[in-house]
């Protein structure tokens, strides 16, 4: 099988794995949304920065070390291995013990005890890191889709039964824990590497000195995406914190699965041809368009059809989130071409530049924050989306400077894909302004957007058509 068609399949079934748990998480978040309050979703939102940051720190960037290393050994393997257990436990006793001061700051009690739940899936995840990263070096997602879509069922159903019962925000704390646990035992269960009690010092210098700065970078990128909802749970209500946290949620629900479906596959692929330059910059190039034909207008017409969106979904009472969604959905719209940008620093070895540039960008995102943060929360999101621009600005520089694709390289590239979508976005939103029950925007506006974005498409003669078409013969 060529490495064209190892992608392609890769992407289906990373593709199947996305949309299958996004599908589930979604329609679990809907049924709990309906059951729990904005501010029990507040209150997850103000623990969020706390358990994300942890993730990132016991990832330490040692899953990606392994994929890039060639030469890997089982011994690299299980020194990461007890790496991320040793680090798992640390990170699940410090935010053990800073409950009290994190509960404290937020003058929210509860919090004390929600955050010792929440944390656990940090340890469980710590066993089964490696056996997950072994299967992405293989490319096979089938196994990796299959073990997500039976967790997520573990985890949504969890969630449900237990906000059913009565549990308010425990249901969203357990549901994780439940999650991660499935995880655990299934992917023990198909492991293709297999336990060594073995530990080396030089294999985890290694691994260390290109993981530790994907590691840092990671960090910084946790801190500044979820420093909004530290500032505006310290600063607003636990209700704004909650309209905020479900418009982020939504938003970033297409942009998330493009990206894991594009992260997973082309840092193995890319990997490989990692010393061809000339290949490499073409595969690169295929890839940004494709994500940019996809997600441009997913969030265009999410934009238009977030009022009737949300109102069918969760009901009138979230109706504040409309506008903080609307402004996000453009925020998130470059997600994915920044995804494919870091990627490519990863598989040419320079995660010092991946580093270098996570801490400018987060510098200006804290400048834009402070900025926006006397005007209140749509101040905050109109900051994102100028943020994410400048982000794009910055990635492409070193983009430009390893393989000749910059930023105005990248702008020429996507400029058609912009032109079908601006299209498709005029359509859609005559539509919503000529009908009138929520349920017939939400229908006529997806059919009118569907319709006309593939016209246009294939109106214009759409390379990025052309290449899907014959993409799984090549």
């Amino acid at each position: 099988m060529s490495l064209r068609q190892q992608a392609f399949k890769g992407v289906l079934w990373n593709l199947t794995d996305n949309l299958s748990v996004q599908v589930i998480q979604f329609v679990t978040g809907i049924y709990m949304a309906r059951i729990l309050s904005p501010s029990d979703y507040g209150l997850m939102g103000m623990l969020l920065i706390f358990t994300v940051l942890s993730d990132a720190i016991m990832n330490g960037g040692f899953s990606t070390a392994l994929i890039r290393k060639t030469d890997r050994t089982d011994t690299d393997a299980a020194t990461a291995f007890y790496f991320n257990i040793v680090v798992g436990l640390m990170l699940y006793g410090g935010l053990f013990l800073l409950a009290p001061s994190i509960a404290a700051f937020y003058k929210a009690p509860l919090l004390q005890d929600l955050i010792k739940v929440a944390a656990i899936p940090f340890v469980v995840n710590a066993f089964f890191l490696v056996q997950r990263t072994y299967l992405t070096i293989r490319m096979d997602f089938k196994t990796q889709a299959k073990i997500s879509v039976v967790s997520a069922l573990a985890k949504g159903g969890t969630g449900i039964g237990m906000a059913y019962a009565g549990y308010g925000v425990w249901a969203i704390a357990w549901s994780g824990v439940a999650g991660a646990v499935v995880s655990c035992m299934l992917y023990w269960w198909r492991s293709v590497w297999k336990l060594r009690f073995c530990f080396s010092w030089r294999s985890f210098r290694e691994l260390f000195g290109f993981g530790s700065k994907l590691m840092l970078s990671s960090v910084l990128d946790v801190l500044g995406n979820n420093l909004f909802t530290l500032i505006i749970g310290k600063k607003f209500a636990a209700s704004s914190l909650g309209y905020y946290t479900r418009a982020y949620g939504y938003s970033s629900l297409p942009p998330t699965v493009l990206t894991g479906v594009l992260s997973r596959v082309t840092l193995p692929m890319l990997s490989r041809m990692q010393n061809d330059d000339e290949r490499l910059a073409k595969v690169y190039r295929q890839m940004l368009r494709l994500s940019a034909f996809v997600v441009f207008p997913l969030m265009v017409g999410l934009a238009l059809l977030a009022r009737p969106l949300i109102v069918l979904m969760i009901t009138e009472k979230w109706l504040p989130c409309v506008e903080y969604m609307q402004l996000l959905c453009f925020a998130f719209m470059l997600y994915p071409i920044h995804a494919l940008n870091l990627n490519l620093l990863q598989v040419k070895g320079r995660s010092d530049l991946f580093l270098r540039l996570e801490i400018i960008k987060k510098g200006l995102m804290l400048g834009l924050l402070l900025v926006a943060l006397p005007f209140g929360i749509r101040a905050i999101c109109i900051g994102g989306v100028v943020s994410s621009f400048l982000a794009w600005i910055l990635n492409t520089y070193y983009t430009g400077k390893l393989i000749k694709i910059g930023f105005w390289s990248q702008v020429k590239d996507v400029l058609p894909v912009m032109g079908y979508t601006v299209a498709m976005g005029v359509c859609v939103y005559f539509v919503r302004i000529h009908v009138g029950s929520d349920v017939g925007k939400l229908l006529w506006g997806i059919l009118s957007g569907i319709v006309s974005y593939i016209a246009v498409s294939f109106g214009c003669r759409a390379e990025e058509i052309k290449y899907l078409m014959n993409l799984k013969n090549a």
